[in-house]
């Protein structure tokens, strides 16, 4: 059995904040805001594994209103979707996701965001993708009032 699941974050920047995508803290003028460490990206591919296993997003799994959980590292919730994945009998085949941002350059962090991501899942880098791209100048992401990004999972019974 293979299953496939999709998800989509956005968070507004805010300043004061350090701008974290999968795990990377990456230098910029402003972070996102958010009750976690409001890493898009990762918010993204949880809901991916979230999808592909039929389980609630990851406001189920980490309400914002839990205080509990304020500033916590987004790794720590895609640690989480691969115990729900191995609990359900199920291991993550792969993830690939796109970032949406007109700034800051993302490519150059690439990499260290794969080997991050795929460390918190329990696979390898190269089951992981990272793209980004910009939004042509339109929406709120061509505003440069947030970023967006988009993921999809493949997972399979073990």
């Amino acid at each position: 059995m293979v299953r496939t699941g999709i998800g989509y974050d956005v968070h507004p920047f805010e300043a004061g904040r350090p701008l974290v995508l999968g795990g990377v803290t990456i230098p910029h003028s402003r972070g996102l805001k958010g009750h976690s460490d409001a890493d898009v990206l990762s918010h993204a591919i949880a809901d991916a594994v979230l999808g592909a296993l039929g389980e609630p997003d990851i406001g189920h799994w980490f309400p914002p209103s839990d205080p509990t959980i304020e500033g916590i590292c987004s790794l720590r919730i895609l640690e989480k979707c691969a115990q729900i994945a191995a609990d359900k009998g199920m291991r993550i085949e792969n993830v690939d996701s796109s970032i949406v941002a007109e700034a800051p350059k993302v490519n150059p962090h690439a990499a260290a965001m794969k080997k991050n991501i795929a460390a918190a899942l329990g696979i390898q880098p190269d089951q992981v993708g990272v793209k980004a791209t910009t939004n042509e100048r339109l929406g709120f992401v061509g505003r440069e009032e947030g970023i967006a990004a988009m993921a999809v999972a493949c997972i399979s019974k073990i």
